[in-house]
């Protein structure tokens, strides 16, 4: 088999999207980074997402049941996707919709997901 070299512009083209992709990522984490109302509610639907499908998996694979399972991660939700725009990126709430909007967006589409989530692993792996 014969091996084949990469040229130069390919190899560069490949670190820029590493880089690119970095610095995505880390304008997520940077408060002086500027914020529009559709990236700021795309941020926290995915947030919300990724911790849903993450405490599902979890609370599924634990076994965890009850309804104090679910209220636990509402409470772990909102408070993290609170942390998150007030404390960590310190943004003002007011010129994004309030806190209303922002600890809304996602919300039902992220308990769909931890709801299935957690019934599924959970009845995959325990009956």
């Amino acid at each position: 088999m014969r091996k084949t070299k990469q040229s130069s512009s390919s190899k560069q083209a490949q670190q820029q999207q590493q880089n690119g992709a970095g610095h995505a990522l880390a304008r997520y984490l940077d408060p002086e980074a500027s914020w529009d109302k559709d990236q700021l509610l795309d941020a926290v639907h995915w947030i919300r997402q990724v911790l849903g499908l993450a405490c599902g998996l979890l609370w599924g694979a634990v076994p965890l049941v009850g309804a104090i399972w679910i209220a636990l991660f509402l409470a772990i939700s909102t408070g993290l996707v609170y942390w998150y725009y007030a404390y960590l990126l310190k943004i003002d709430e007011e010129e994004f919709g309030g806190h209303g909007a922002l600890l809304q967006e996602g919300m039902f589409a992220s308990f769909t997901l931890f709801l299935l989530s957690w019934i599924l692993l959970y009845s995959l792996v325990h009956f």
